[in-house]
């Protein structure tokens, strides 16, 4: 199992300018999506992320580039796995119950809270409202990954979590794992941070989150 710990930014909150925070985190260790359990046709974007937390917010930046993205879903709560798509499963339970966060390229969210893939609600929109996005889009010169790359930038306020009732995540320890897909793209694929080992493809296996621990 990884293991990851998270660094305290204490002069950030979800006030603080989102291109600041985007900023800051390209100074932070950056962590890679690199286990592919279902290689499929053997296509890997490379992809990273980068984490850090305040006193009411999760600061995530995703770096990604590949040979073509997709865009097409805009509202709250659609499919966007379809599309571009970088993930954030979390579970302060020990994997009881989580949350699924999915982001396509654009900050599109997909918000659910769960036991597994079919167990799941979706958040309300209200709630996936107070997440904060900055999404670059550029041309890079890989010819290994791909000519295209993106990078993803999300503030997400402690109120988000609310089935929870977290008021600080100073020394807190969850579980969680971090995802690339794009069901939908020319070239499919399916990315982790923790290896999985299921012969089905499936990313809601809380049995394979890694850890996390906040800065205390």
């Amino acid at each position: 199992m990884k293991e990851l710990t998270v660094p305290f930014l204490g002069l950030i909150s979800q006030a603080s300018p989102i291109a600041h925070v985007s900023y800051l985190l390209d100074n932070h260790e950056k962590n890679h999506i690199g286990m592919t359990p279902w290689p499929g046709n053997g296509y890997k974007p490379d992809v990273h992320f980068a984490i850090a937390f305040s006193n009411d917010s999760i600061f995530i930046k995703y770096y990604v580039s590949e040979t073509s993205v997709r865009a097409t879903y805009m509202k709250p709560n659609e499919p966007v796995h379809k599309d571009s798509c970088v993930e954030f499963f979390v579970s302060f339970d020990e994997g009881k119950g989580y949350y699924s966060f999915d982001f396509n390229c654009a900050g599109t969210c997909m918000l659910s809270y769960g036991t597994n893939r079919t167990n799941r609600k979706l958040l309300p929109e209200a709630a996936i409202r107070t997440i904060r996005h900055h999404t670059n889009l550029k041309l890079v010169d890989d010819n290994r990954t791909g000519g295209i790359g993106w990078d993803l930038t999300l503030m997400i306020p402690l109120e988000v979590f609310c089935n929870h009732s977290i008021k600080s995540l100073n020394g807190k320890q969850c579980r969680v794992n971090f995802y690339k897909c794009g069901d939908e793209l020319p070239e499919p694929h399916f990315l982790a941070w923790n290896n999985i080992k299921s012969e089905d493809c499936n990313f809601h296996l809380p049995e394979f989150f890694g850890k996390m621990i906040f800065e205390n």
